[in-house]
C-alpha cells in the first residue's frame, strides 16, 4: 500500500461536521458552564444525536460505525473548543461503550449498546480506587457470587461520566477470586445505575474539566445478576490494559486539540497585541514559540493518526498509544504554557479562554495513564531489560 497521509473525504465531513457544531453550541456555553462546573445533558444529548457516541461500532447495535480515526479527528475538535466536552465524549466511547462492545456478550450488547450509542443513558469503566491508582492491579474492590448473583463491596473514585442524571451503568473491575499460582482473580461485571446497594456521588472542585462529570462510587453489598459478567471470569486485567490502549488515543485526541485551540488564540492575540509600536508576534522571541508549537502539534498529528490507522488496520498499536497519549499531551502542556506567556497579564483572567485550556490540560498528564506509566510502558515495548518500574 502506497504512503498517503490524506483523509478520507468522509474524515474530512466529520471533521468540518464538528468543528461547526463546537462552535456555535459548546463555545457559547463554555465558560458558563466551567464557572458553574455543571454537566450539560442538552450538549450531551446533541453530541449523541450527531452520532459521536458509538463511533467505530457497527450500525446493527445502533452505532455510526465512523472507525477509529474519524472518532479521534471528532474528539480533536471538541478538545480545541473545550476539554470538558471532549472528555465527555472521550469516555463515553472509549470506557463506557468500549468494554461492552469489544468484550460483551450477545445479549449485553443488544441491551446496551442502542442506548448508550443514541446518547440516551452514559457508562463509566469503574477502576481507578483510592488507594490504587497506577498501580491498577491492586484494586480492592471485591465481588462474590452467591447463587444468581455478584454481590459487590468496594468503592471507585475519579471516575468520569459515572454520577450524572444520563448515568446508565458502570463497568467496574473487582477480585472475583484466587488463581491457583495464588494471584488474585480480577473480572468486570455491568452495574446498572438502579442497582441495590449502588451509590454514585458527584465529585465538585476540581480544577479543570468542571463541566465534566466525575464520581465516586460506593458498592456495599451490591447485588448484580450472574450474567451481568463482562467476558469470562478472570479476563478483568487483560480487558483493562486493552480499554486503556484505546482511552490513550483518545486522551491524546484532547492532547492534540487543546493544543491546537491554543495556538490559533496565540496566534491571533500576537498578531493583533501591540507593543512598542508593532504586533507582538513579530518579535522573534515571539514568533520561535509560534513556531515551536505549529511544529510540534504537527509532530502530534502525525504519530496519534498512525496509532490510530494500526488499530483500525488490526494492527499492534499498544506502543504507539503510549507514546501519543505521552506527546501528545506534553504538547499540549507546552502549547498551553507559551499562549498563556504570550497574553501576558490577559492570559490570566477568566474572561480569556486560554486560562481554561491552561487548567484543562493538567489532567492529560494524569489520567488513563500518568506520563511516568506511558513510558514504562513504552520502555517495555521496546525492550528495556527488566521490569523498568
Amino acid at each position: 500500500m502506497a504512503l498517503n497521509f490524506d483523509l478520507t473525504e468522509e474524515q474530512n465531513l466529520t471533521r468540518h461536521a464538528v468543528r461547526d457544531f463546537a462552535e456555535k453550541e459548546i463555545a457559547p456555553l463554555a465558560d458558563e458552564l466551567d464557572e458553574k462546573e455543571e454537566f450539560s445533558v442538552g450538549l450531551t444529548q446533541k453530541m449523541g444525536e450527531l452520532g459521536l457516541l458509538g463511533c467505530f461500532v457497527p450500525e446493527k447495535y445502533g452505532g455510526s460505525n465512523m472507525g477509529y480515526i474519524s472518532y479521534i479527528i471528532a474528539v480533536e475538535e471538541l478538545a480545541r473548543v473545550d476539554g470538558s466536552q471532549a472528555a465527555t465524549i472521550a469516555a463515553g466511547n472509549s470506557l463506557g461503550i468500549g468494554p461492552i462492545y469489544y468484550f460483551g456478550n450477545e445479549k449485553q450488547k443488544k441491551e446496551w449498546l442502542p442506548r448508550l450509542c443514541s446518547g440516551k443513558i452514559l457508562a463509566a469503566f469503574g477502576l481507578t480506587e483510592p488507594n490504587a491508582g497506577s498501580d491498577a492491579g491492586r484494586s480492592q474492590t471485591r465481588a462474590e457470587l452467591r447463587g444468581d448473583n455478584w454481590v459487590i463491596n468496594g468503592s471507585k473514585i475519579f471516575i468520569t461520566n459515572a454520577a450524572n442524571p444520563m448515568t446508565g451503568a458502570v463497568i467496574v473491575q473487582a477480585i472475583t477470586g484466587m488463581k491457583e499460582d495464588g494471584k488474585r482473580e480480577l473480572s468486570c461485571l455491568l452495574v446498572p445505575k438502579d442497582a441495590p446497594g449502588f451509590t454514585g456521588r458527584e465529585m465538585k472542585k476540581k480544577m479543570m474539566w468542571r463541566a465534566s462529570n466525575t464520581g465516586e462510587l460506593f458498592f456495599e453489598d451490591c447485588l448484580v445478576p450472574r450474567g451481568n459478567l463482562l467476558g469470562e471470569r478472570g479476563d478483568g486485567f487483560h480487558q483493562m490494559l486493552s480499554t486503556l490502549d484505546g482511552g490513550r488515543l483518545s486522551i491524546g485526541a484532547m492532547g492534540l486539540g487543546g493544543a491546537q485551540g491554543a495556538f490559533e488564540m496565540a496566534l491571533n492575540y500576537a498578531n493583533t497585541r501591540v507593543q512598542f509600536g508593532r504586533p507582538i508576534s513579530s518579535f522573534q522571541v515571539n514568533a520561535f514559540k509560534l513556531a515551536d508549537m505549529a511544529l510540534e502539534i504537527e509532530l502530534a498529528r502525525n504519530l496519534l493518526y498512525k496509532a490510530c490507522w494500526l488499530r483500525e488496520n488490526d494492527r499492534p498499536f499498544s506502543k504507539e498509544a503510549a507514546m501519543a497519549k505521552l506527546y501528545c499531551s506534553e504538547v499540549m502542556y507546552r502549547c498551553v504554557n507559551h499562549a498563556v506567556q504570550l497574553h501576558g497579564g490577559y492570559g490570566l483572567m477568566k474572561e480569556y479562554k486560554i486560562e481554561r485550556f491552561y487548567r484543562d490540560q493538567k489532567l492529560l498528564e494524569i489520567g488513563e495513564g500518568t506520563s511516568e506509566i506511558q513510558r514504562i510502558v513504552i520502555a517495555r515495548k521496546i525492550g528495556v531489560a527488566g521490569r523498568a518500574i
